[in-house]
């Protein structure tokens, strides 16, 4: 996030758009409702018809995959009525015209045969969110999970400079992470083109950098990501995956395809607090602690890193995972001798500009925001505020382009996937959960009462979902949740697989599958 998560209740206008807030996200969804007490507007542009919509001053349920065809149209209304921050965008940006030339293109009807939305809604969210500063834009993996992602992206990015809205107190970009520590993660490095802080492992001096500090030379090329590792299972090149905390026989796309690849592995390691379907095909697994049972840092969706503390010791012969790597990597040859968390976290600050001002002792009880580089420094709770990183923010001119998968007359249906409000991820944890289980007991498809009609088929009859992928039976739930034409399946259920339908096409840049939209066919089950 480029903003603080306690800012939201301050914005004058949220646009939330491919986040289903209330249910993924209760807290921050709390401080949205704080602001619309307070008068802010909201403009919630969904395909489902999710909770947030109902306090929404304005809420839209455009066509799957069409979020830049929207984004390019409110951006249309809101040049062409002078709503822009022309000083803002004078001084602190650069590719306008570039961006202006391709979005006077994006007219309104244009707009509404490609995403379904009515030229007058488009306008009034254009105004909306144009006249009512600072406006704090939402957005989770609703966004991210197309072959088009990192467009959908850039495109909210566009949006907000172009209404001066980034670099400012309770506006700004923010991306709403989908699990605790992804940020976290990502900032130490957790990617296969970056070392920690995000410097690049092809620049000379970044790799002299941390061969220096680990004491051993480092390859300088880029690694493979989770879409490239299938593939190379497949063919043989890649041999051996190390799984910490994943759970791919549920979470990646095309389970069938999933499956081959591990079962082509000459060694599979799973690390994981409790048994999952991948655990269940290791040759070993190792017994990770819960988060109650290990001290560490957590770097949260805001840039926050926080400290957590042991509440009570590692049941059975489970291990911080941090140990678990150590005494993997001493066994191996690179001898890895850390007395606890604290000596790391500290290696770490040393090697990472943006958490160079970080120490246990200053994290306290609310941590702090990067960047934090010095020991005098506060911490960070917006970013950009007087200019950009790179100099000047750059706007991108992006074309719409259509969802790799359309539907067609064998998969009539737009099928999406996401998560239910009791469960969590590929339901490891929450299933094993009596109260959360008994919310909700097995998957479903949600399908319109007009498709249900034509397809005879009632609430909880259970139905066939097929894709060029599979297919897989489960009960049906009829809702108006969802638009005719439109199928939404939760991916947490093991018996009812949603990854067993979803496309494995990735965005050519960020390599994240589109979960969020294939063609599908349902039927009545036999």
């Amino acid at each position: 996030m480029t903003n603080s998560i306690a800012e939201i209740e301050d914005a004058a206008c949220i646009f939330v758009i491919g986040t289903n807030t209330t249910e993924n996200h209760p807290l921050i969804a709390r401080r949205v409702f704080r602001a619309k007490e307070k008068g802010a507007k909201l403009i919630v542009a969904d395909p489902r018809n999710i909770q947030l919509a109902r306090f929404a001053d304005i809420h839209v349920r455009h066509r799957l995959g069409s979020d830049v065809a929207l984004l390019n149209g409110m951006m249309h209304v809101i040049i062409k009525n002078d709503w822009h921050a022309k000083s803002y965008i004078d001084e602190r940006t650069e590719g306008f015209d570039e961006l202006k030339k391709v979005v006077e293109t994006y007219t309104p009807d244009k707009v509404e045969a490609i995403s379904g939305i009515a030229q007058g809604d488009l306008e009034r969210m254009a105004e909306l969110y144009a006249t009512n500063s600072p406006a704090a834009l939402l957005y989770a993996m609703g966004i991210t999970q197309h072959t088009t992602g990192v467009d959908n992206v850039k495109s909210c990015c566009n949006i907000a400079m172009l209404c001066g809205n980034v670099g400012v107190r309770s506006g700004g970009v923010n991306p709403l992470r989908g699990q605790n520590n992804v940020q976290g993660a990502c900032d130490m490095g957790g990617l296969p083109n970056v070392f920690p802080a995000y410097q690049p492992v092809t620049v000379e001096a970044n790799n002299e950098k941390f061969s220096k500090a680990w004491g051993k030379k480092l390859p300088d090329q880029i690694g493979y990501t989770i879409t490239d590792m299938i593939p190379a299972m497949l063919n043989g090149k890649l041999k051996a995956l190390y799984v910490i905390g994943e759970n791919p026989m549920m979470s990646d796309p095309d389970q069938n395809h999933i499956n081959k690849a591990l079962e082509k592995l000459e060694l599979l390691i799973c690390q994981d607090i409790f048994q999952t379907e991948t655990t269940q095909k290791a040759d070993v697994v190792f017994a990770a602690a819960s988060v109650a049972e290990k001290e560490g840092t957590f770097t949260n969706t805001e840039r926050r890193c926080v400290k957590v503390n042991i509440a009570i010791d590692p049941v059975g012969n489970a291990l911080a995972d941090w140990e678990i790597i150590s005494k993997l990597s001493t066994a191996m040859g690179y001898k890895m001798s850390y007395e606890n968390s604290e000596e790391i976290f500290n290696e770490m600050t040393s090697v990472t500009p943006s958490y160079g001002g970080m120490t246990y002792e200053r994290l306290g009880l609310d941590g702090l925001q990067w960047p934090c580089p010095n020991s005098e420094h506060p911490g960070t709770p917006f970013l950009h505020k007087e200019q950009f990183t790179r100099g000047k923010g750059m706007f991108h001119a992006i074309e719409y382009l259509d969802p790799d998968e359309m539907p067609d007359d064998k998969y009539p249906y737009f099928l999406t996937t996401g998560r239910n409000f009791a469960h969590f991820h590929t339901g490891t944890m929450t299933r094993a959960s009596a109260h959360l289980h008994a919310e909700q007991k097995t998957g479903y498809v949600e399908l319109n009462p007009e498709d249900a009609n034509k397809l005879a088929v009632q609430d909880g009859d259970m139905v066939l979902l097929s894709t060029r992928r599979g297919e897989m039976k489960t009960p049906a739930r009829v809702t108006s949740k969802v638009k005719p034409g439109v199928l939404f399946v939760p991916f947490h259920f093991a018996e009812c697989p949603a990854n067993i339908l979803t496309n494995p096409a990735f965005d050519p840049i960020a390599k994240i599958p589109e979960f969020k939209v294939c063609a599908a066919k349902i039927e009545k089950a036999p």
